[in-house]
């Protein structure tokens, strides 16, 4: 198995990059935000993950080694193939989707999209003993009502979950709980 890459990417192909190794160019499929941090002629260390198919050997990177761990485990849900689990680490921080996990927030995943809310609960339920606790989790509340709405509005004016996320928690922890005040504070995050 290769667990790491390190190398000087040679160019971008979509969704993944080429990675070149010893004079040897390597396809690897990065997470989306990773991707669009990457540019041409940048040495990289990999995590990586090789998934083996019948008609293809299919390279999968990451930034650290808890994100290539969150993508193995995803692969164990029914219904999750390298895509799938490869766009969850593209919408969610490896903290969240722990706190989602922990929490047992399905709609967190449901966000991902080619998720649905089935699919969401089987995650839900195979992660449950599988992750491991976060050191301090259970001193973060589960997202209030209010909170979700302003998640959702920011996902609608086009900001991915993860900046919404951050927006968030940017928020003071004194401001009111009003829908229209909590957004315009998390706008601020984007200024």
């Amino acid at each position: 198995m290769i667990v790491t890459l390190q190398g000087r990417v040679l160019e971008h192909l979509g969704n993944s990059i080429a990675l070149e190794i010893g004079g040897v160019g390597l396809q690897v499929f990065l997470p989306t935000p990773f991707l669009q941090k990457v540019h041409i002629g940048d040495h990289l260390f990999l995590h990586t993950h090789l998934v083996v198919r019948e008609d293809a050997l299919t390279l999968y990177g990451f930034e650290s080694a808890e994100q290539r761990d969150l993508f193995v485990l995803l692969l164990g849900v029914e219904g999750i193939g390298p895509r799938l689990a490869l766009a969850v680490l593209s919408t969610l921080e490896v903290e969240t989707a722990r706190r989602a996990v922990f929490q047992q927030q399905v709609d967190i995943f449901s966000r991902v999209p080619g998720i649905g809310r089935k699919t969401a609960q089987k995650i839900v339920l195979h992660l449950q003993d599988r992750l491991p606790a976060m050191e301090g989790l259970e001193a973060f509340p589960t997202i209030s009502d209010v909170d979700t709405q302003v998640l959702d509005a920011l996902t609608a004016l086009g900001y991915s979950l993860v900046e919404a996320q951050r927006a968030l928690q940017s928020i003071p922890k004194d401001a009111p709980q009003e829908v229209e005040e909590r957004l315009r504070l998390a706008l601020q995050y984007f200024t």
